[in-house]
């Protein structure tokens, strides 16, 4: 069931780039509506002049609008393989480019200081060369690096090449918000369900399909380059809407990086997020192994993190559209991290019997990440000011997550158990829930700095 939810993503990205290759091939290359000249009474014995051809404003506004969604669907199903793809063959990359114990490290660490350093960049490099185009270039970013690391043979170029895919995805992710913000400002809701559903699509897929595509192959290569194709696929429509691209305001009021720094809310989005990052980079990092220790084969605990990032397949496509609809978010957010709170409990009074329904909790747990990305585009005003929150929510965010993985390694290697680590991670929800208490109440960024 879980391959057939993932195959079905590459199908609704397929369909959805058929709709968009019609949307290019209507729309005016300036992006301006083609109106009816004045009528003039036609000269019946003239039977060489054809009427002219006449857009309706209304029809183009409605494809222009298609291409926009499928561009998301299609750029968000891509954000994340670039980042987890990599997981289900680690072992066989190390044995195919003789990866060192720290350049294994630095590979698994590359996700988040890509997304701390080039998502703090993103909103300026928006500004300068256009919202579309920035987040093409990204795409572009993505399919260099995912299809040229495929074929290096040495460790250094492998590394490298992850990271400028990384980069591309990193940038691409934090101008989600301002895409929405711009597009849809008062559907915020609908169109952050539809791309956050499409990035857990994306997410599942990554961890059900490498390895088999992998095997199908015969080499790691080809489970890790597959995901260049669908990159590949998702950056046509962005082709065609940086033909005629929107920038973020560049006037002395355009909100900076160090201006979000000085309000309350940034600083509460910004752990927020990274508390729910460190979350999620433990459990997709750690919890195979949690299981396999517990008594599951590789291929039944691969299998239990697939329903945990399954879970919010669903669940995204409706929990977005339920926070913008609420004035007040908090006991939305409050309700979905207790499920983190029985799901741990489960795990620590016995991770093998209790693996399902604990791997479904600790899924809906997760959903807290696209409740924050809806809640960036409601705390502010404009789209340059989602960009900057957006920015500085992911940036620091990320920083901070790194933190997750990293303890609970090091507590797992130094005491051979799960116990404390799963405390841990219990211990952190508190935190995350009093930061929820604080962003989930209606407050903008805009008005925090006036």
């Amino acid at each position: 069931m879980a391959y057939a939810e993932a195959g079905s993503a590459f199908v609704v990205v397929d369909v959805s780039l058929h709709v968009a290759h019609a949307v290019i091939l209507a729309e005016p290359s300036d992006g301006a509506l083609r109106r009816c000249p004045p009528t003039v009474p036609a000269d019946p014995g003239d039977v060489t002049t054809a009427p002219p051809r006449c857009e309706d404003p209304a029809v183009s506004a409605a494809r222009r609008t298609a291409l926009v969604l499928v561009g998301l669907v299609a750029l968000s199903f891509n954000l994340r393989p670039a980042a987890v793809s990599v997981g289900p063959v680690l072992a066989e990359v190390r044995e195919g480019l003789g990866l060192s114990g720290p350049e294994a490290g630095l590979l698994t660490s590359l996700p988040v200081l890509a997304f701390a350093v080039f998502g703090a960049l993103a909103p300026a490099v928006a500004r300068v060369v256009g919202l579309h185009r920035a987040t093409a270039a990204g795409l572009v970013a993505v399919v260099v690096g995912l299809a040229s690391r495929a074929s290096v043979h040495d460790d250094i170029s492998f590394l490298a090449l992850s990271a400028l895919a990384l980069a591309g995805m990193a940038t691409a992710n934090v101008l989600l918000p301002s895409l929405v913000k711009l597009h849809f400002p008062d559907r915020i809701g609908w169109a952050t369900a539809i791309y956050t559903t499409a990035l857990a699509t994306g997410l599942t897929s990554a961890f059900l399909l490498t390895v088999p595509v992998a095997h199908g192959t015969d080499s790691w290569r080809g489970g890790l380059g597959v995901w260049a194709l669908t990159a590949l696929l998702a950056l046509i429509p962005w082709v065609a809407l940086s033909t005629h691209d929107r920038h973020l305001d560049r006037d002395r009021r355009s909100i900076s990086f160090a201006a979000v720094a000085r309000t309350r809310l940034g600083w509460a989005m910004a752990a927020l997020f990274g508390l729910q990052s460190m979350q999620a980079y433990s459990i997709f990092g750690w919890f195979a192994q949690l299981w396999r220790d517990h008594g599951y084969s590789a291929e039944h605990a691969g299998l239990l993190v697939g329903i945990v990032a399954a879970v919010s397949i669903p669940l995204s496509l409706w929990l977005p559209a339920l926070c913008a609809r609420l004035e007040n978010q908090v006991g939305l957010i409050l309700g979905v991290l207790t499920c983190y709170l029985v799901g741990y409990s489960m795990l620590l009074v016995d991770a093998h019997a209790l693996a399902t329904p604990a791997a479904v909790l600790i899924g809906i747990g997760c959903c807290i990440f696209p409740l924050v990305l809806t809640l960036i585009g409601l705390r502010s005003h404009t789209a340059d000011g989602t960009a900057a929150l957006s920015g500085f929510t992911q940036s620091l965010g990320y920083l901070l997550s790194a933190l997750g993985p990293f303890l609970v390694g090091t507590i797992y290697g130094a005491t051979h158990s799960w116990t404390v680590p799963l405390w841990l991670l219990l211990a952190l929800v508190l935190p995350l829930v009093a930061v929820g208490a604080y962003a989930g109440r209606p407050a903008y960024l805009e008005d925090q700095l006036r």
